[in-house]
């Protein structure tokens, strides 16, 4: 979790791995821990206490951070311009950067919510670079055809694309089945 807005969405994601039985890790940048205080009422004790393990943002020994760790991949929910770039350069100055960069070179599948609007042309190059080396970028951006009610239905049917990225099962979302047959 980084200091994107959008907190919310790496919690309901360690929420739906811990159901669907996916261990989880958990890092946290200092910035990602006060866009949650801004966000949520959750502490970060709490958040942490969601996943498996967790790790400090500067503890680039940790398992996370060899290729020789199994992992389905990496999401960074939410993600920051700043991580989406270090990402894209290879810069790998937190354990953030540093388990995507592996996750990458190990072509494990990386998924960005990136969360940082408007966008100029140093970030779509980013976005690039990220893409070109494999990463996903995954702006949640809601659906409407599912009709939401709520902002949680939003952020269930954002998580629910993410975990299909990962093939990870769950029932968050409403699948399209085609246009319905209106009587013609």
């Amino acid at each position: 979790m980084t200091g994107a807005s959008g907190a919310i969405y790496g919690i309901r994601l360690l929420e739906v791995l811990r159901a669907v039985g996916v261990r989880t890790h958990l890092i946290i940048s200092k910035a990602g821990a006060l866009a949650l205080r801004y966000e949520t009422d959750m502490t970060v004790s709490q958040v942490k206490a969601l996943a498996d393990e967790t790790h400090a943002i500067g503890d680039i020994g940790a398992s996370i951070a060899s290729g020789s760790f199994q992992t389905r991949g990496m999401v960074v929910a939410p993600c920051s311009v700043k991580t989406m770039s270090e990402i894209a350069s290879g810069v790998t100055g937190n354990l953030i950067s540093r388990a995507a960069d592996v996750a990458l070179k190990e072509r494990r599948r990386v998924v960005l919510m990136f969360r940082e609007t408007p966008l100029h042309l140093g970030h779509i190059r980013a976005m690039a670079q990220v893409t070109e080396m494999g990463g996903v970028i995954f702006p949640p951006v809601p659906a409407f055809y599912v009709r939401p009610k709520t902002i949680a239905e939003l952020v269930d049917h954002a998580i629910g694309r993410v975990l299909d990225l990962l093939n990870i099962e769950t029932d968050l979302l409403e699948r399209w089945q085609g246009e319905p047959h209106r009587g013609m």
